[in-house]
């Protein structure tokens, strides 16, 4: 169902409201009507759930190059402001899609379709991130996912009682993004995760994104004993942020094929990390499903 604005689907065990400007996932409630995405808080950040593309974090002074022309790109890129077409729409799914226009060339010069599938199945939310290259030459891009998570979430558990646990133990150094420039930092700092568990706090946030470059899981479960808890399945991106602003009553799970220009970088955009690269005709898929894990 859509109203011109946005597409509502539902599985019965979930609901979910899509907005088509920027194929942003602004809701998911139960069939209790339990929210489980941010509120918005416009004292802290409005944002839902952001679709990064054709990057993921900021390029050099918003400046990025491509075979020796510089484009002006604002961080994460510009799909996020940007009005995707609903392709279809039925009771559990929709299809959005972006193409390349004169306006999305001015800044990025290459021919694209970008999809978002959402489909629900029960108490689990399957989305689905699908690049095309429409062009003749190589397309390069990054893709990030970016959906802000109510913190803390339904069913009465104490924000201070919510951890991220992962699949995998994550002994790995974590990457920070400098304050002035919003570029990668060179030097890597000590994990926060202790074996598999990472206990959740405003501090961690205060030095902005948590950032793993590298990451050993392909999915996580967030939440608290005795509330609800989301298992958050990434099979396709290899890196990771948690994000939030500290204080605020969300956390963004980020995962990303794709990352901030480091600190000093100068190079092409096919260069900068992170970066696929799509020949002609080709297509590449990203997925991440959310999936309830009720404390009824």
């Amino acid at each position: 169902m859509t109203d011109g604005t946005f597409a509502t689907i539902t599985s019965g065990d979930l609901t979910a409201r899509i907005n088509l400007l920027g194929a942003e996932l602004w809701s998911l409630t139960d069939r209790r009507g339990r929210e489980f995405m941010t509120d918005a808080d416009p004292a802290f950040w409005t944002g839902h759930a952001p679709v990064l593309f054709p990057i993921v974090g900021a390029v050099r002074e918003d400046r990025m190059r491509v075979d020796g022309q510089e484009f002006t790109l604002t961080k994460h890129g510009f799909a996020r402001r940007s009005l995707f077409a609903l392709e279809e729409s039925e009771t559990n799914s929709a299809r959005l899609v972006l193409r390349d226009d004169a306006q999305t060339r001015a800044v990025f010069p290459f021919a694209f379709e970008l999809e978002l599938a959402f489909v629900l199945e029960g108490a689990s939310l399957r989305m689905t991130a699908t690049v095309r290259n429409a062009g003749s030459t190589t397309l390069p891009f990054s893709f990030g996912f970016h959906p802000a998570f109510a913190w803390p979430l339904p069913g009465g558990a104490p924000k201070a009682d919510h951890v991220i646990a992962f699949a995998e133990a994550e002994p790995q150094d974590v990457r920070r993004i400098d304050p002035g420039s919003g570029l990668l930092l060179a030097e890597t700092f000590p994990t926060p995760v202790a074996g598999h568990h990472l206990p959740l706090n405003a501090a961690l946030f205060e030095a902005d994104a948590v950032i793993w470059d590298r990451l050993n899981s392909a999915a996580l479960t967030y939440g608290a004993p005795g509330g609800a808890q989301l298992l958050v399945e990434f099979p396709d991106t290899p890196m990771l942020g948690l994000w939030q602003k500290p204080g605020a009553a969300y956390l963004c799970i980020e995962p990303w094929q794709g990352i901030a220009d480091p600190v000093g970088f100068s190079g092409d955009l096919a260069a900068k990390p992170g970066i696929l690269s799509l020949a002609p005709g080709a297509e590449h898929v990203m997925r991440m499903n959310v999936t309830v894990l009720s404390a009824d």
